[in-house]
Formats: C-alpha cells, structure tokens, sequence
C-alpha cells in the first residue's frame, strides 16, 4: 500500500484515539486540559503506526525519544492547520449543525497532507 494511504488509516486510529481519550479525561479534567492530553495520546498513537507502517522503510537515524518529539512538532503544525481551515470555512460560511462537519472534514484532510508532508521531509527522512 502506498505511504500516503498507510498515513491517512493511521490517521483515522489517532482519531479514535483522541476521542476515546478525551471522553474519559475530560470529566475529570475539563474539555480543554482532556483536549490536550487527548491530542498527545493521538500523537503517540500515529507515530507508532505510521513509523511501522507507513515509513518502515525509512529510519530517521534518530534516537526514539528523538523522533518522538520531532513527529510531535510536525503534528502541532497540522494540527494547527486543521484548526485554522476548519475556523475558515466555519467563518466564510457561517455554518453551524451537521454543516461543522464538513469543516471539520476539509480541515482533516489538510492537517493530514501538511502533515504527511513535513513527517516525510523532517521526520522519516529514510537514512537507510
């Protein structure tokens, strides 16, 4: 299978991850601490996945901890741009009800090739 679809079911588990984890820690913590530790567990998830799957042939020639950490960068700036079309959209259109879910949507499939893109170019760069 190619990179890209690897990525994006790796995706799709890293957001059931997020959501199985923010149910359970927002009570506790509130939906904007459960948010954030809901969005790491994602993170970690993804990596996992996508550096056994999606990049198995390519090895950062990184510590763990390393690569790690700079997967977790590049993920911010997705994260950050999932945020920012889904905030757009939401805006230009005025939406509301089911119509967020297509926001919701755009925004996800931008967030997946920005990060595909730069976990690619800064992450698993493939120093075999």
């Amino acid at each position: 299978m190619k990179p890209i679809v690897l990525f994006a079911i790796a995706g799709g588990v890293g957001y059931v991850v997020d959501g199985a984890v923010l149910l359970l820690v927002a009570p506790l913590a509130g939906p904007y601490a459960g948010r954030l530790v809901s969005f790491c567990a994602a993170v970690l998830a993804t990596w996992l996945i996508n550096r056994k799957l999606a990049f198995r042939g390519s090895h950062s020639g990184l510590a763990l901890h390393r690569e790690l950490l700079r997967y977790f960068i590049v993920s911010l700036g997705g994260g950050s741009v999932t945020l920012g079309v889904y905030a757009l959209i939401v805006f230009i259109f005025s939406l509301s009800g089911l119509w967020l879910l297509s926001a919701l949507a755009a925004g996800a499939l931008a967030g997946l090739v920005v990060n595909f893109t730069l976990s690619r170019r800064f992450v698993f760069a493939g120093k075999d």
